[in-house]
């Protein structure tokens, strides 16, 4: 195998690993250390046999010579590169080092000729097991009654570059595949009217409302710009939301270097915990994950394609126009070689001159129709190909002239164009295409590339390129000759490159469409009442969408990197860098400033100083008091007492802002959240009041009430998720005159703020009149259960909608639930009948009497506790929901719609209010509740007779389980726990008359004594 010569210790402690192609020598090590050792050998040997020599053969062998005749080097070269090639082949090893990896051991085993391969840690995160036939059944049926999974699409500056149509080629597809696409936008851009198309209306995000997205099954980001909306993603209750990250440039990896030497480590900190958010962060190349290798967190993946080589090219051809056909006077063949470069590992350019050496000698042979020219495209310009390429021609006895090399940070679109063949010579196995191939293909070059599996996976042998064994000069030399017909190019050839060009336009976009749509179903978790997108396109005809570019090309720099990234100037990594500047620069300044801090004899002298004022002090203390002073009444000290207890109890007492607004409102309505994210969706004003139910996520400007204060049962996380909204109701009811006195009392999600369908201005003020004039009890609701029955042949009743909701299981639970609340036998029917017709409360907003609130909530604690005693007998296995996050918050679809059942069966008058217009329209009016009516379940008396029963039991500590839910959930009140209480007041009271009677006359008796002033 190949071999490199001697190096340093400063060369072997050198790190070793992957660069960008153009950034290092392909070959000049080989071709430079073969020179070297054999440049003293050149003057001992005859001339003859330094020219009959190959330099590859010189760099392949040590410690012996042998001659070679000039006929017999064609032999030598082509034995010994087949010799070094199946070692190579014997050494191959296919696998992916971690950064972690000593590099030795990975230089070793590059220098053995082994491939770098990017194996990503991202598995699929949910089992589906026991529900996959359930889902099975939902993906076949196609419910219309079901809603589309919906997806937050954040994208960056709406620009119209490859980039961008990249993803709007995904996200049509996936629309497709049954997506329902929400698109949020950085900033506008002239691409908005096609985003519009997929997506409906764009919502550009603020500094102030980055945080503004509902709950969605998954967020897709869609460039470094979206790092704005980031911080949002990471809060309550964001931070469990699936995130994509879908990363294309590399103009932030190029800044690495430059971050280290400013000391901004803080920066690629700050890079890395963004990175750590996303669930997967998606790359289109496999160079990119290695040039971002400082931010993995274990979430990096590649799902390849992209059309930026095939964009470059036709806009290449575009701006230049080649108004003369050439005349072919010398065949120019082009050699590409890896997308990769392994440093200090030159083999990709060796092995090729090894196998095409034969090829090489026989077409640059000068004819009278002219020679041919073989032009390696790598490395860099400055790097010393050249003389190294040069030194080779004159080994083989080549024409000056007819080996080339052109470095990749020219116009290699320049070179290609003018190329008539283009040689893959790289035999490393590779996961990705080869840009610089499918570029080729694209300026409609034909291309003859090695049998690799990545090649063979896209190219059909003898119609879009010409395929050979690697290795096998032979096999090269009979494709070369197919395409090459005297010094010209063949008829085939020409059909070859046209049918390459057409091919490689569209080449890989089925694949990219494909890998998106398989990591979203692996990667996101579906609920009970989303229907299951279709997992591929019915089309077979997959492609770019280039309408999106518009007609005509853009002018752009035809010096375009090869790699699948485009250079931007991205607004967000130049604010975060000159944020940490500051940052860094007043850090020099502190420490500046710590130099001029006083030093501790400063200290010292400081300290005396105060002892002997502390001293001055105490002796001016002793004089006063061994002075006269007149004494003071007792009246002086009562009034000067208080006055300080009346601004202690003012202080103490102090109303704030908030709840001076609400005297005299009839209602108020506690906005339900759950962390710092939700803030952005809250209202403001007197009749909204925060319900926070996490003490940690409180608004420190707004009179929130802390549910977890009022009832220390949310404290336990478990209960907390399993209640959901109703949890801080529990709170509320908990001793409710302490925190609210209005006769009528509302409640109103967060979600549906985000969901558009809170009470608009004119809504509320509909309800401000509407409500003082009201006695009977009514409940307003406003978010309502939404249901597709337009041509369905399904059941949209109240609880099949319910069993969509609860996987299907809303019926046996609530039945099961209510017979145990009520200890019915098993044979009756238990579940509460309800009409078909009208719509219901959803979301947890409505507004009903004060009273009525605290009957619901009576009704509702006894209806959780026979929920949870079902849920621990079944080993607290969530039967009502399919995703993790259903089975986290297991209870908690049911009970937002359980207000519906109680209303209506316990005759409350139920009234919709447009949250719009504020009109009113009565649902489920009286005269028409005509079917079995459960009134008895739901009376006052009777389930005022329960709640004794519940805390007596209770009160007696008779519980009828371990962990019993019910006392934990609110009061416990009975008629005995109220006469204990009332005979420790009249306990306490008698106590105190006792003591003053006792006080009374001991002064009767012993006189009243006045202790003097000071005694």
């Amino acid at each position: 195998m190949a071999r490199t010569s001697p190096s340093s210790d400063a060369d072997a402690n050198e790190e070793q690993g992957l660069r960008k192609p153009g950034y290092g020598s392909l070959v000049r090590r080989i071709f430079q250390s073969g020179s070297q050792r054999d440049q003293a050998d050149d003057d001992r040997r005859p001339d003859r046999q330094s020219r009959g020599r190959s330099q590859h053969g010189r760099g392949f062998r040590k410690g012996f010579s042998i001659k070679v005749t000039p006929p017999l080097c064609c032999g030598v070269v082509v034995f010994l590169f087949a010799l070094m090639v199946l070692l190579m082949e014997f050494n191959m090893v296919p696998s992916f080092r971690s950064a972690r990896e000593e590099k030795t051991g990975l230089s070793e085993e590059l220098m053995k000729g082994a491939s770098l391969w990017f194996v990503p840690k991202v598995r699929r995160s949910h089992k589906l097991s026991d529900l996959d036939r359930y889902l099975r059944s939902r993906r076949e049926e196609q419910n219309p009654t079901l809603r589309k999974p919906r997806l937050a699409i954040i994208l960056g500056k709406m620009d119209r570059d490859p980039l961008s149509m990249k993803l709007f080629t995904v996200l049509k597809s996936l629309k497709e595949l049954q997506y329902k696409l929400v698109m949020f936008a950085v900033k506008d851009g002239k691409a908005r009217p096609y985003w519009e198309q997929i997506g409906g209306r764009v919502f550009i995000l603020s500094s102030t409302s980055s945080g503004l997205i509902d709950c969605f099954e998954g967020v897709i980001a869609s460039s470094l710009e979206a790092k704005k909306v980031i911080p949002s993603l990471l809060q309550d209750p964001f931070c469990s939301v699936p995130l994509i990250w879908i990363i294309g440039e590399d103009a932030l990896a190029e800044r690495f270097p430059l971050y280290l030497e400013m000391g901004l480590e803080n920066l690629i900190v700050e890079w890395k915990n963004s990175f750590r958010r996303a669930d997967v962060v998606v790359f289109s190349d496999f160079s990119l994950p290695m040039l971002y290798s400082m931010l993995d967190t274990g979430n990096f993946f590649v799902i390849p394609g992209s059309p930026i080589d095939t964009w470059s090219a036709e806009t290449y051809l575009k701006s230049h126009p080649r108004f003369k056909p050439r005349v072919l006077t010398n065949l120019v063949v082009v050699v590409v070689g890896s997308t990769f470069f392994y440093d200090k590992v030159p083999l990709d350019n060796a092995v090729a001159m090894g196998v095409i050496s034969p090829l090489l000698m026989k077409f640059t042979k000068p004819t009278t129709d002219g020679s041919s020219r073989f032009i390696f495209l790598c490395g860099n310009s400055t790097d010393g190909y050249s003389e190294a390429l040069q030194e080779v021609a004159s080994s083989l006895h080549l024409p000056h002239g007819s080996l080339m090399h052109y470095g990749l940070d020219g116009d290699a679109n320049h070179i290609l164009r003018k190329a008539d063949v283009v040689l893959h010579g790289s035999f490393r196995d590779e996961q990705g295409f080869p840009p610089l191939l499918l570029r080729a293909m694209s300026f409609g070059v034909p291309v003859i590339a090695p049998d690799l599996p990545i090649i063979k996976k896209y190219i059909v042998d003898g119609f879009h390129g010409l395929l050979y064994e690697k290795h096998n000069p032979d096999e090269l030399m009979q494709a070369f000759s197919i395409l090459v017909s005297g010094r010209g190019l063949s008829k085939r050839a020409h059909r070859i490159a046209a049918a390459g060009k057409f091919h490689a336009k569209n080449m890989l976009a089925s694949e990219c469409i494909t890998g998106y749509a398989q990591l979203l179903e692996n990667l996101l978790q579906f609920p009970s009442d989303v229907s299951l997108p279709f997992s591929r396109l019915n089309r077979t005809n997959v492609v770019w969408e280039w309408s999106f570019l518009g007609k005509g090309p853009e002018q752009i720099d035809t010096k375009l990197p090869l790699s699948d990234t485009i250079a931007k100037e991205l607004d967000v990594v130049h604010a975060l860098e000159e944020k940490f500047a500051a940052l860094k620069s007043s850090e020099n300044e502190t420490d500046i400033e710590d130099k001029e801090h006083p030093t501790s004899d400063d200290w010292d002298i400081l300290s005396e100083l105060q002892k002997t004022v502390e001293h001055e002090m105490q002796e001016i203390q002793e004089l006063e008091e061994r002075m006269e002073r007149p004494l003071t009444s007792w009246d002086t000290i009562y009034n000067v007492a208080r006055k300080a207890q009346k601004k202690t109890d003012f202080e103490t007492n102090e109303r704030d802002e908030g709840e001076l607004e609400r005297i005299g409102q009839p209602f108020c309505i506690y906005e339900i959240y759950d962390g710092a994210g939700t803030w952005p969706f809250l209202h403001h004003g007197s009749l909204y009041r925060g319900l926070s139910l996490s003490a940690r996520a409180l608004r420190s400007t707004s009179d929130d009430v802390d549910a977890v204060s009022r009832l220390p049962l949310l404290n336990n996380a478990y209960y907390k998720d399993l209640l959901c909204e109703l949890g801080g109701m529990f709170a509320i009811a908990n001793k409710v005159d302490n925190v609210h006195a209005a006769p009528w009392i509302g409640f109103q999600s967060w979600h549906a703020t985000a969901k558009k369908i809170s009470l608009s201005e004119k809504a509320e003020k509909v309800l401000e009149e509407t409500i003082p004039a009201k006695t009977e009890d009514v409940i307003y609701y406003w978010a309502r259960l939404e249901i597709n029955r337009a041509g369905s042949k399904y059941d949209s009743t109240f609880w099949s909608l319910c069993e969509i909701l609860n996987a299907d299981h809303c019926r046996s639970v609530f039945e099961n639930a209510f017979r145990h609340m009520y200890s019915l036998p098993e044979e009756f029917d238990a579940l509460p009948p309800m009409p078909e017709d009208g719509h219901w409360s959803a979301l947890h907003s409505w507004l009903m009497p004060t009273p009525s609130f605290l009957e619901f909530m009576m009704f509702s604690r006894m209806f959780v506790d026979s929920l949870d005693s079902l849920n621990i007998a079944n080993e607290k296995s969530c039967v009502l929901g399919i995703s993790e996050a259903e089975r986290k918050h297991c209870f908690c679809r049911m009970l937002e719609i359980l207000v519906n059942v109680w209303a209506y069966h316990s005759y409350r008058k139920m009234v919709y209010i447009d949250p719009v217009t504020g009109s009113l329209e009565e649902q489920h009016p009286f005269k028409d509740r005509k079917g079995p009516m459960w009134v008895k379940f739901f009376d006052f008396a009777m389930l005022k007779s329960m709640d004794e029963d519940l805390a007596e039991a209770a009160d007696d500590q008779d519980y009828p389980r371990e962990g019993w839910l019910w006392p934990q959930t609110g009061e416990v009140y009975c008629q005995a726990i109220y006469e204990r209480e009332r005979e420790e007041r009249y306990r306490l009271k008698m106590d105190k008359k006792k003591k003053a009677a006792e006080k009374e006359a001991k002064k009767q008796k012993f006189g009243k004594k006045q202790q003097s002033l000071g005694g």
